[in-house]
């Protein structure tokens, strides 16, 4: 049993992009969905796919790497809060990350979303993770 399912999405995405594969399969999730549908939005995945065909259902995501040098999109994806220390932030608290370059996933009221949402809809929540 996960006791943090989102820090084993990141890890399973951070291990996958380490050994080269091409395709990750990870536990689904309503969050879990949610987080790999900002990812893709924000182009650092490929494409993903649900599929429902077991109890919980498995989120297939395509990595993305650069054909030239056949590094990961991903550089690094860092878990901020975690079950034993929650890290909240109001809409003018958020931290840029890597200088705006970077992507911070927040859980708020109004759902998943990124920091700059957030920003603009002027809520804020729980900071999940960065991604950049």
């Amino acid at each position: 049993m996960v006791t943090d399912p989102i820090a084993d999405f990141l890890t399973r995405v951070r291990n996958a992009q380490m050994a080269g594969h091409r395709i990750v399969e990870i536990p689904a999730s309503n969050l879990k969905k949610r987080m790999t549908e900002i990812l893709y939005s924000q182009g650092y995945i490929l494409k993903y796919k649900f599929e429902d065909d077991t109890k919980q259902g498995v989120i297939k995501i395509a990595l993305k790497y650069d054909p030239q040098t056949k590094q990961p999109a991903i550089h690094n994806m860092e878990r901020v809060s975690r079950p034993g220390l929650r890290q909240y932030a109001k809409p003018n608290e958020f931290r840029r990350v890597k200088n705006g370059l970077g992507v911070a996933i927040i859980s708020t009221s109004k759902g998943v979303m990124t920091d700059k949402e957030a920003k603009l809809q002027n809520v804020g929540g729980e900071v999940l993770c960065y991604v950049y």
